[in-house]
C-alpha cells in the first residue's frame, strides 16, 4: 500500500523549515510533496536547496485549501494520501498504525491520528484533537475539545475508533475514495471542506476512524488565525452550505432555520467578544450561503445518513449548562 504525503504550502517556507525535517525523518516508506499555492516567497527555493527529495507539485495559483489540493492531487499517483499541514510536527512510527487500520478494514475511508497542541504537548489541539463529531445541530465537535474548551492528554483518547469527520490538518484518505467524491468541495476554500467530505463519504457506507496510536503535535492558526474575520466568514457560510447538502431531508428545513436564527445570537457575542467585525462576517457569511444555495442542493446524493449524535443539543448544554438530551 502506497502513501503520499502532501503538504500544501502557500508562503510558508518557515513551517516547513521548522517542521518538514521530521516528516522526512518519520516517514522512511512514503513519498513527500510540497503542493504550492503559487508562493511568493522563497518557499521553493529554500526546498530545492535543502530538501531536495522532495517533490513540488506546482498550483498557478492560490485557490485556497480545497482547489489546492483538489488541483494538486491530480499529480501524484498513491494508494493512500496523508493531507498534512505544514505546521505540524510528526513523530516517530506515526504511519504504520493508520496503515494497519487501512488494511484490516476495506471500509475505512479515512482516518485521523491523535492531534495535540505543538506549545502545549499534553494538551489536544483545536483542529481535530481526538477525533471529530458533531451534535443534532450540525456543530462540529472533537473527542478533547468542545467549543473553546479543550482537554489534557490523559490518554483517555488512546483508542482506536469510529468518528464523524477527520481534521484536515493531518487527513489519511484512500485516493479511491477521495476521487469518487470529486474530492473537496472547491466553494469552501477553507474551513469544514474535510468534514464535508466525510459526511459525503458516511452517505455513501463508508468509515471515517481515529487511531490513538498515532501521534502528531499541529501549532494551528499557521495561515488564518481565528481572531481573522474572514475565518468567521468561512466557518459560518461553509456549515450551512454543509448541512443543506448533507442532512437528510426530513430534517434539514428545521435544523436550518434553527441554525440561522442561533447564528444571529453568535453574531452579536462574536462582535462583543472580538470586536464588530465578526458580526459583519456573519452576515455576509448568511448573504455568501444563500448565494450558493441552488448548487448546495443540486449536489445533494441520492441517499443522506441521519448521523448518531453523541452528544444533543451541544450550544445550550455548553453555554447554558441545560441538560436537554
Amino acid at each position: 500500500m502506497t502513501v503520499a504525503i502532501a503538504i500544501l504550502n502557500w508562503n510558508g517556507k518557515d513551517w516547513l523549515a521548522k517542521f518538514l525535517l521530521s516528516v522526512v525523518k518519520y516517514s522512511p516508506n512514503a513519498k513527500i510533496y510540497v503542493i504550492d499555492n503559487a508562493s511568493t516567497d522563497d518557499s521553493l527555493e529554500f526546498l530545492k536547496s535543502n530538501f531536495p527529495q522532495v517533490q513540488v507539485v506546482q498550483n498557478h495559483s492560490n485557490s485556497g485549501f480545497a482547489a489546492g489540493y483538489n488541483h494538486g492531487l491530480k499529480a501524484i499517483n498513491a494508494d493512500i494520501y496523508c493531507l498534512l499541514n505544514s505546521d505540524v510536527e510528526v513523530t516517530e512510527n506515526w504511519i504504520s498504525p493508520i496503515i494497519k487500520l487501512f488494511c484490516d478494514d476495506p471500509d475505512i475511508a479515512a482516518i485521523q491520528p491523535k492531534i495535540l497542541d505543538y506549545n502545549q504537548k499534553n494538551k489536544f489541539e483545536f483542529a481535530g484533537a481526538g477525533g471529530g463529531m458533531i451534535d443534532n445541530l450540525g456543530y462540529p465537535y472533537c473527542r478533547g475539545r468542545v467549543f473553546e474548551n479543550i482537554e489534557l492528554d490523559n490518554g483517555q483518547y488512546d483508542d482506536e475508533t469510529e468518528i464523524f469527520w477527520a481534521s484536515g490538518c493531518s487527513l489519511f484518505i484512500r485516493s479511491e475514495d477521495f476521487w469518487k467524491m470529486n474530492g473537496f468541495d472547491e466553494r469552501f476554500f477553507a474551513h469544514h471542506e474535510e468534514i464535508d467530505l466525510c459526511w459525503r463519504l458516511k452517505n455513501e457506507g463508508r468509515k471515517i476512524y481515529y487511531s490513538g496510536k498515532s501521534t502528531v503535535y499541529h501549532v494551528g492558526g499557521g495561515t488564518l488565525k481565528k481572531e481573522n474575520p474572514e475565518k468567521t466568514y468561512l466557518n459560518f457560510r461553509n456549515n450551512l452550505t454543509m448541512l443543506v447538502k448533507n442532512l437528510p431531508a426530513s430534517k434539514v428545513f428545521f435544523i436550518l432555520f434553527f441554525r440561522l436564527s442561533l447564528d444571529g445570537f453568535a453574531a452579536f457575542y462574536l462582535a462583543y467578544k472580538n470586536g464588530w467585525r465578526h458580526l459583519w462576517a456573519v452576515l455576509r457569511a448568511h448573504v455568501g450561503f444563500y448565494w450558493q444555495l441552488p448548487k448546495s442542493i443540486q449536489l445533494r446524493q441520492k441517499h443522506q445518513i441521519d448521523p448518531y449524535y453523541q452528544t444533543k443539543w451541544l450550544i445550550f448544554k455548553h453555554f447554558f449548562g441545560r441538560k436537554t438530551n
